[in-house]
């Protein structure tokens, strides 16, 4: 009866010490669920940036995460529908940037949402403030508040003798204080301004029209998800009309051929991104993690594109360049 008895204890202090091991196997083994809203389509050059950060921080897709993606495909009517599609999905947290955040934002108050580039996202009524978000949204604010007049600048620079510039502008993203920025800039320079309002893909063939029409000498794109999600057509426009053109991502310039581009690295805050996501899977909760700004500017030029359009590049503007594609 006493052998018994010692056995018995034996079994249940090897159940007791086991226990520990088994939950935490269990939790080892649990797959977060990552919800991607974009507004473009896919192949997306920033989702392997994303991907990079995440496995920095000793995530992989099939061993511990798991990545819900939905693509708008360039039509913002959709977002809506796909931010729905996730939140009844009851993904752990949501990666949503620009008007994708907006729809995100839209369909729940709960599920955290990391931003890696949103537009003065305290206008918005996305966040009470960068430093305290006090929701469910957080990641990184890029304000554009500086970029119009550093555009209209650059287009000086590299083509001095340019009078007339057009300027495409996204209206229900940012691009009303934009355009007052741009009208600003065009008067200290003494160039007259063009502003073409585009704010959907029907709006792109009159915005070509009117370029055409008014002569403009350069033409600005300004920072917007539905110009990248159409960057293809803008690059393909511009060097139909032989036109200079400055873009507010390096994509355009870097995998579209675009001429020149001058704005955030949105490869590092997309890699970034992963950061947020990692601390709010571990607890901690959006409201508390501070909106960041970016770090990292970049102009990037074309030069094989600047020959193909027979548009000499001033060495002083090469010079201060990040990235030169020859």
């Amino acid at each position: 009866m006493l052998l018994l008895n010692a056995a018995s204890r034996l079994f249940l202090a090897l159940i007791v010490l086991a226990a520990p091991v088994a939950a935490e196997a269990q939790e080892a083994q649990k797959i977060a669920r990552i919800g991607f809203l974009i507004l473009g389509s896919p192949p997306y050059p920033f989702l392997d940036s994303f991907k990079q950060g995440l496995r920095e921080l000793g995530y992989a897709e099939g061993r511990n995460i798991s990545i819900e993606y939905r693509w708008a495909e360039g039509r913002v009517e959709r977002l809506p529908r796909l931010a729905d599609e996730l939140v009844g999905l009851n993904v752990d947290v949501i990666v949503a940037s620009s008007q994708a955040a907006l729809a995100a934002k839209q369909a729940t108050n709960t599920i955290p949402i990391v931003v890696p580039i949103i537009t003065d996202p305290v206008r918005l009524g996305l966040v009470t403030s960068l430093a305290r978000p006090g929701g469910n949204v957080t990641g990184f604010a890029t304000q554009n508040d500086d970029l119009p007049g550093k555009w209209m600048e650059l287009v000086k620079v590299a083509f001095p003798n340019v009078s007339r510039v057009a300027v495409l502008y996204h209206p229900t993203y940012d691009g009303e204080i934009q355009l007052r920025a741009f009208e600003a800039a065009a008067r200290s320079l003494g160039v007259r301004l063009q502003a073409l309002k585009v704010e959907v893909p029907d709006d792109f063939a009159a915005a070509f029209a009117a370029v055409r029409e008014n002569r403009a000498e350069a033409l600005i794109v300004s920072s917007s998800p539905l110009f990248y999600a159409h960057r293809t057509r803008l690059v393909e426009f511009a060097a139909k009309q032989r036109i200079p053109t400055i873009y507010h991502q390096s994509d355009f310039v870097v995998n579209s051929g675009g001429l020149m581009s001058y704005g955030p690295d949105f490869h590092d805050l997309f890699r970034r991104s992963a950061s947020y996501v990692d601390k709010i899977l571990r607890g901690a909760k959006p409201r508390d993690l501070p909106l960041e700004q970016p770090t990292m500017f970049e102009l990037v030029i074309n030069l094989k594109t600047a020959k193909e359009l027979g548009l000499p590049i001033p060495p002083s503007l090469l010079l201060r360049a990040n990235r030169v594609i020859e």
